[in-house]
């Protein structure tokens, strides 16, 4: 699980952060940036996803709802403080649904 979060937050900084702080660029220029970050993020994705699915300790449903719950773990203050990102209501209804289905799936093993 911390693997998982470590190769979110390049992901996030990949994905999103290029919005804030190359704004003024080429998107091309982002696309590279965010590219050569997500190397990284993949460097410790993948480990993390074979030593969770070969040990049998998780299955491939149980691996994607907790890559999805932390990705909004990360996501959520990434937006807040980073992006000054106000969330609303939805979101924090959004982020209740996405636990239960953790519950669901963790408790389907």
């Amino acid at each position: 699980m911390l693997m998982l979060t470590i190769s979110n937050v390049f992901m996030t900084f990949a994905w999103y952060a290029h919005l804030r702080e190359l704004s003024a660029r080429p998107w091309i220029i982002a696309a590279l940036i965010s590219w050569g970050i997500a190397f990284f993020e993949y460097m410790v994705m993948v480990p993390a996803n074979r030593i969770g699915f070969e040990q049998g300790k998780l299955n491939i449903a149980q691996l994607k709802i907790m890559q999805e719950v932390i990705t909004l773990v990360v996501f959520v203050p990434f937006a807040i403080w980073f992006m000054k990102f106000r969330l609303d209501y939805n979101f924090a209804l959004a982020g209740l649904c996405m636990v239960g289905a953790v519950f669901f799936v963790m408790r389907a093993k």
